[in-house]
């Protein structure tokens, strides 16, 4: 009988370390996914952070390497010019890439460095115990802001795509939501544009998931999916901001 479904090859078999209802196993399983359907598993080399997915390498089934704190870019960047054929890409959360890493993600799209990186936004530091991100909202709460984030205290949050949207050297920019099958749908065409435009050699690809934390938000796995839907994604849009002719 010829078969329906097969897991990816980009998978290590292994009991996951993250908690119930974290989407970052499903953001996983989508870069890996695409990759073996790209038939670049052999040659992919990633990039993992500090934070929730520090241990990504675990998990995923190509070459990695672990960076600083924040320092993700610059290592990808490193990586691609010494090979220059291999498809790179960096994976990091809101507090490696938005907050410490911020100048390393700015400058690299500057560059137009020829690289993917994968944003997982669930506006929390998730491992080190739920402080306040870049891209915690206004009125959420977290242990460093108890009575919720306020313009006065922290600013407003980060929107990273409408950042890089501005920056010439990155040429494509997408923001998808992970809340829903069909946003887990547009999340892998998303991730194989990205690629594309690596491959094509275009310029600085970039795409943000919206994720969850139950664990730091204080809610049920599926109260979270609601939570995201209901308060992330009116202030961080689901749309695509730059896209290359070459890959539409």
């Amino acid at each position: 009988m010829k078969p329906v479904f097969e897991v990816t090859k980009g998978m290590r078999e292994m009991t996951s370390h993250y908690c119930p209802g974290c989407t970052h196993g499903i953001s996983h399983r989508l870069v890996m996914e695409v990759l073996d359907e790209r038939g670049q598993l052999g040659d992919a080399i990633g990039v993992s952070p500090v934070g929730c997915s520090i241990t990504a390498h675990q998990y995923m089934n190509v070459d990695m390497i672990e960076a600083s704190h924040g320092r993700a870019p610059a290592t990808a960047s490193a990586i691609k010019r010494v090979h220059p054929n291999a498809p790179v890409f960096t994976y990091q959360g809101d507090g490696d890439l938005a907050s410490i890493g911020m100048g390393e993600l700015i400058h690299a799209a500057g560059r137009g460095e020829k690289i993917c990186t994968f944003f997982v936004n669930n506006a929390i530091y998730g491992m080190t115990g739920g402080q306040m991100a870049p891209t915690t909202l206004l009125g959420q709460k977290a242990t460093t802001c108890v009575d919720g984030r306020t313009i006065e205290q922290a600013g407003s949050p980060m929107r990273i795509c409408e950042l890089l949207e501005t920056i010439p050297g990155a040429v494509y920019v997408e923001r998808v939501s992970l809340h829903n099958p069909a946003g887990v749908r547009t999340a892998k065409k998303a991730i194989h544009r990205a690629f594309e435009v690596q491959e094509k050699g275009l310029g600085y690809a970039f795409v943000e998931f919206l994720s969850t934390c139950p664990t730091n938000w204080g809610m049920t796995p599926v109260k979270a999916l609601d939570w995201l839907k209901e308060n992330m994604i009116p202030y961080y849009p689901v749309k695509q901001f730059k896209c290359p002719e070459e890959v539409k």
